[in-house]
């Protein structure tokens, strides 16, 4: 499963890793992050140890979602270094978030 992050873990868990980290901004009500959510589950027990795979609801934790200019849902940002590397919006295959954590390892 991926990591539940929310505003108050964001900076130690995404922006203080010295690991890649892929961020699934989602939310409950939305139709597209339920087809994302099964890959980022898969991406995460595959990742298990090389690279930190987590979610944030944006309706619960909307701090980081607004610093990042996260406007549509589902959007997926791959940070490293504590900066932003990658970016997808909307839904994508696996291979997509794959491909942009094996770029970075």
């Amino acid at each position: 499963m991926a990591l539940a992050i929310t505003d108050a873990t964001f900076e130690e868990v995404v922006l203080k890793s010295d690991k890649p980290v892929l961020v699934d901004f989602w939310a409950a009500w939305c139709g597209p992050c339920r087809m994302v959510a099964p890959i980022i589950d898969q991406i995460s027990e595959e990742y298990e140890g090389k690279a930190v795979i987590g979610k944030v609801d944006v309706d619960a934790n909307q701090e980081f979602a607004a610093k990042y200019g996260v406007r549509n849902i589902p959007t997926v940002l791959v940070f490293q270094n504590g900066e932003v590397v990658g970016r997808q919006v909307g839904v994508a295959p696996k291979n997509t978030y794959t491909d942009a954590i094996d770029a970075l390892l």
